[in-house]
């Protein structure tokens, strides 16, 4: 036990002097079986997945109307590089320990119309206790809210587990009422996943983005840090 806190204290201090937001662990055995084009050998010994977060720019988010911005395009870009760029330095760390270690890549998709990568990183921190699935899909932190992207380590170097986070978005509806799409639900079960893909292909015609993204839902879901300024 000593060791799982000793390693969890020392790879959260490197990660947030790393520029995370937060960390946290969880137990992906539970997870694996959701896992998309990552061999059962890759991951027979790894038992934790550490997931990380990193804050996004408020006033490119604040920037955002209704539809995404060039700036946002390449603020999503730089923060998904970041977040490679820290899980390779996390990763690295653990693998010098004499442990093994898989990055996960923030933003490589598999399958576009369902919107899906190797694994979810928002179910990883939603086990790892930085938060809960939203409305909107997305994970919701009390105190960013969605204004975060993740990025996830499979390891198999003794950790301290997290706690879920019991929480969900209670009364606020603002994903819903913001989303241009309709695609979002006063249910998160109910999310329409081919409503929103529609609306970010359409997006990326128009708006000549050179990606899938939207950023309105996150605009609309400030957290606790933002709330007072409403």
């Amino acid at each position: 036990m000593q060791d799982k806190e000793k390693n969890y204290s020392q790879l959260k201090k490197l990660a947030l002097a790393s520029g995370a937001c937060l960390f946290g662990v969880a137990d992906i055995e539970p997870l694996k079986k959701d896992f998309i084009d990552i061999s059962p050998q890759s991951l027979k010994d790894l038992k934790y997945g550490i997931s990380l977060a990193f804050r996004l720019s408020d006033k490119i988010i604040e920037d955002i109307q209704d539809h995404p911005t060039h700036l946002y395009l390449h603020h999503y870009r730089q923060v998904n590089y970041l977040l490679d760029r820290l899980a390779l330095k996390i990763s690295s760390f653990i693998q010098n320990q004499g442990w093994q270690s898989l990055p996960i890549p923030a933003s490589q998709t598999i399958d576009w119309e369902m919107q899906k990568g190797h694994l979810s990183h928002k179910k990883i921190a939603v086990e790892a206790g930085l938060g809960w699935r939203g409305r909107n899909n997305l994970l919701v932190n009390p105190q960013f809210g969605s204004r975060i992207r993740l990025v996830s380590i499979l390891t198999n170097l003794p950790l301290r587990v997290d706690k879920r986070m019991e929480r969900d978005c209670g009364n606020c509806f603002r994903c819903v009422e913001a989303c241009p799409a309709g695609a979002i639900k006063e249910r998160r079960e109910d999310f329409d996943w081919l409503a929103c893909f529609e609306k970010l292909r359409w997006f990326r015609k128009k708006y000549n983005i050179a990606h899938y993204i939207c950023g309105i839902c996150i605009k609309a879901c400030p957290g606790n840090i933002h709330l007072t300024k409403l």
